[in-house]
């Protein structure tokens, strides 16, 4: 069985009410959040970081206490983990990556719970709005 291991992020306005940007990928034609291949010496951060920046242009403050795991099998006879994060853009302009994006969204948080293709992705989305929804309350 084959491993593969990809980071992103779910991105976040930074001010309330947030929105989540979306990205319709090219590969599948799914609705879902920033990611890529974990490269040779790459931290999970550091992938999350630059899959961010390379999808859509933004820099993103992560934070990295919020840390969720999916795992699927894309095709026969492999298994992928995907770890998320949350990030924080400080900017809404968003420049998507001809070769891997079809489209961006900023999407308010109970839309993009419809629009997200993958039931596992809607069930990480969930647990992020309500991990963002406490820390807006507390006061960070």
């Amino acid at each position: 069985m084959k491993k593969e291991k990809s980071c992103g992020a779910i991105v976040f306005t930074e001010k309330e009410p947030h929105k989540v940007l979306l990205v319709n990928h090219e590969n599948g034609g799914h609705w879902a959040f920033p990611k890529g291949h974990v490269e040779q010496n790459e931290t999970e951060t550091e992938t999350a970081l630059r899959e961010i920046y390379e999808e859509t242009g933004l820099t993103v403050q992560l934070d990295t206490n919020f840390r969720e795991t999916i795992t699927y099998s894309p095709a026969n006879g492999i298994t992928k983990d995907v770890v998320y994060f949350i990030g924080f853009a400080q900017t809404k302009t968003v420049k998507k990556q001809i070769e891997e994006v079809r489209d961006l969204a900023w999407v308010e948080l109970e839309k993009a719970i419809e629009i997200v293709t993958f039931e596992n992705d809607k069930a990480i989305l969930k647990a992020a709005i309500n991990y963002i929804t406490k820390r807006d309350h507390r006061g960070f």
